[in-house]
């Protein structure tokens, strides 16, 4: 669901948009950290923050960072 806004953000299309790993943070709503495979070499690493069910809206990507490998670890940005 955050495809399109993250081609929107670094004006790429990506064919390959595949999640590998992801980490949970409770907050008011939860914050996913995802590692995202975006070619057969290139790694991207991207926070999503959903908001509590009766709020309605869905999951907004907040911040990515690219340039990224599959050994990366997730870590908070």
């Amino acid at each position: 669901q955050v495809k399109p806004q993250f081609e929107s953000k670094t004006m790429r299309n990506c064919a390959m948009f595949t999640a590998i790993a992801y980490k949970t943070q409770v907050v008011a709503g939860i914050n996913y950290f995802i590692k995202v495979q975006v070619s057969s070499t290139e790694y991207v690493h991207l926070r999503v923050f959903l908001s509590l069910p009766h709020e309605n809206q869905g999951p907004s990507l907040v911040s990515f960072q690219t340039g990224k490998t599959r050994d990366d670890p997730l870590t908070y940005f």
